[in-house]
């Protein structure tokens, strides 16, 4: 299904990497989702940048079920259309800032919660609201948002990294059970950017030291990691599941 055609769900999308993935949706003629939770001024903004007749603002907890099915309903209903294409990109309450990060001696069983609470339920939530939909239309698009810095975690930030790569495995079970309905699952991996509201507290001296350590000498922008989501969405990936693409410039091979 050419993008055109999709109905896509952005997650977090008033900001930051959701923002451009959302605007980059809208931008390729597709209709768009912006869910936010409390961001609602700047969600409006989005939907008037891509157009109000072809976006909605939703607001909804991705970590409520109740509110993520509802969300799914209002955007059926709105554009008489199901969801085709789920992009999970919320991150709650977290911002890349190494200095006041948890450490190994400081980090709580209840922060990891919070953060697999945040990307697994999340995710669970939205492939459960939308999946009957996407195996009755025999379509359907899921692309998670991960980081680089599990594979490559050169700022320890655990409770994050872990749900990060915990998202992987979610990503390729999901690939598993809902490829024979026509449902690819896949999963971007940007590395730092420049800049988003979570990366905010990151020092100039770090975004310097990435970009002299990435092959192509730049750091990352948010429209370049919205642009591989895109690429999931696509009809160039129908035979692509399961996979994580790392989207940092070369920084982590592999």
């Amino acid at each position: 299904m050419k993008i055109s055609y999709q109905i896509v769900l952005v997650t977090g999308s008033s900001r930051g990497l959701g923002s451009a993935i959302a605007q980059g949706f809208g931008r390729e003629g597709a209709r768009v989702v912006v869910n936010y939770f409390q961001s609602e001024d700047k969600a409006q903004q989005v939907v008037e940048r891509i157009g109000d007749d072809r976006a909605i603002a939703i607001r909804a907890d991705v970590r409520n079920q109740s509110e993520v099915h509802a969300m799914f309903q209002k955007a059926k209903e709105h554009f008489d259309q199901p969801i085709t294409t789920i992009v999970n990109n919320a991150l709650v309450n977290f911002s890349f800032d190494s200095a006041s990060r948890k450490t190994a001696e400081t980090v709580s069983w209840e922060d990891y919660q919070a953060h697999f609470e945040g990307t697994i339920k999340a995710a669970l939530n939205t492939v459960q609201a939308g999946q009957k939909d996407m195996i009755e239309g025999k379509f359907g698009r899921i692309i998670n948002i991960g980081t680089n810095l599990f594979q490559n975690p050169v700022i320890p930030y655990h409770d994050y990294n872990t749900s990060k790569a915990a998202l992987l495995g979610f990503t390729r079970n999901m690939a598993s059970e809902l490829g024979k309905a026509g449902i690819t699952v896949n999963m971007v991996s940007g590395g730092l950017l420049m800049k988003t509201d979570a990366s905010a507290a990151t020092t100039e001296e770090v975004f310097h030291l990435i970009e002299e350590s990435t092959p192509l000498k730049k750091v990352t922008t948010p429209e370049e990691a919205a642009d591989a989501v895109l690429f999931f969405a696509s009809p160039w990936s129908r035979a692509v599941t399961g996979q994580n693409l790392i989207v940092d410039g070369g920084l982590v091979m592999g």
